[in-house]
């Protein structure tokens, strides 16, 4: 079985398209770019190393949020709960 390289993913809004664009990029190639960025570390311990799909509930919110910070037009979009659901 082919394994691929490590990848980091880049998320980012398209205002003129209004779609969201997810870019792969070798992680030694998008270094240079994070080099003294602000950084929000997620410790997976500190959810059990799950990753199941509350996780990714609230990973894309938190993503989305992010995204908002800079283009607060995607807002008129969301409708997600940003705390947890049981």
């Amino acid at each position: 079985m082919a394994i691929d390289p490590p990848r980091s993913v880049v998320l980012n809004y398209d205002q003129d398209s209004q779609r969201l664009n997810v870019q792969l990029v070798e992680p030694a190639k998008l270094a240079p770019l994070l080099a003294g960025k602000f950084t929000v570390p997620i410790l997976l311990d500190d959810f059990d190393f799950r990753l199941d799909d509350e996780f990714a509930r609230r990973l894309g919110v938190a993503m989305l949020n992010a995204i908002a910070l800079g283009q607060p037009e995607i807002k008129q979009y969301m409708t997600v709960t940003p705390d947890p659901i049981d």
